[in-house]
């Protein structure tokens, strides 16, 4: 049994075969997690996630690129994507109401992306409202005692500043030592992911890591408990389909890598990852 940990096949990319594509995963022994980026795909995750008994959950947030109006398009690693973002106030109460459904197993996707600023703004004034606005979500996290799906990209240092103030503030968003957030699509080095670790967090790896060698070293070392895998669906889609529209029932090819740069069976990298998923989420 695998799980895709990060799954947005409640994205525009799947207005035709969502359905298709879900149950194409499940019939596969592929659960996933439907992440919301904006209260709009945020609700469409729900909407797919009570459809299932089981299989299908769901997480809600805002991401960080979609507090401001921009045009964002890019190129990267086989990835391509092009849309815009409307710009939307993080309304407190509206998210609330729905991560108190039964099926919102996270709040996410939440976090920093410096990455995609818009150059012709107040660029300081847009980094300051992704850290209030991300600030509140982890509070709302607190609140419902959820964990978190952190997105980051270019500002590993004012997250990691944030997340070392909210728990010196508030202590552990979930009590118990447990880990209580994952760092998805991880990027960074080995002394990063040892930061983030003694945070109580987790990692999460896509399809990157079947086309770049670039963090073998890094699966290489790090222990298989303190991660899990996933697609980020509909982008970034594994060796052998890199440049195609990605899916969950892709995410085996994701485990297939660890397994080999770890030299173990792909069923042990499905079971640990499954159970790091499961104890996360608490599914």
């Amino acid at each position: 049994m695998f799980i895709d940990t990060h799954a947005h096949v409640n994205f525009s990319a799947f207005r035709d075969d969502a359905e298709e594509v879900i149950r194409r995963s499940l019939d596969n022994d592929t659960w996933m997690i439907l992440v919301g980026t904006e209260f709009k795909t945020s609700n469409r995750a729900l909407h797919f996630a009570n459809k299932y008994e089981k299989g299908v959950y769901a997480a809600v947030g805002l991401h960080p690129i979609h507090l401001e109006e921009s045009v964002v398009d890019s190129q990267e690693n086989g990835n391509e994507y092009s849309f815009v973002t409307r710009g939307e106030d993080f309304d407190y109460g509206s998210y609330e109401k729905l991560a108190k459904f039964e099926k919102v197993v996270a709040i996410g996707e939440i976090g920093l992306d410096y990455y995609h600023l818009d150059p012709t703004k107040d660029v300081n004034a847009i980094k300051k409202k992704q850290r209030e606005v991300f600030a509140q979500q982890l509070l709302l996290a607190r609140s419902l005692d959820l964990p978190v799906i952190i997105h980051c990209r270019q500002a590993h240092d004012d997250l990691l500043e944030i997340l070392q103030e909210f728990k010196k503030e508030y202590g552990q968003i979930i009590p118990n030592d447990r880990p209580w957030g994952v760092v998805h699509c991880f990027s960074g080095d080995e002394d990063l992911a040892w930061k983030y670790f003694n945070l109580g967090l987790l990692i999460s790896f896509t399809g990157l890591i079947t086309f770049s060698q670039q963090w073998d070293d890094l699966i290489r070392k790090i222990p298989l408990d303190k991660i899990m895998i996933e697609t980020d669906t509909p982008y970034m889609a594994p060796e052998p389909y890199r440049g195609q529209r990605n899916e969950p029932v892709l995410v085996q090819y994701v485990a297939k890598r660890i397994a080999d740069i770890k030299n173990l069976k792909i069923e042990k990298v499905a079971e640990v990852t499954f159970e790091n998923a499961r104890q996360l989420f608490r599914i």
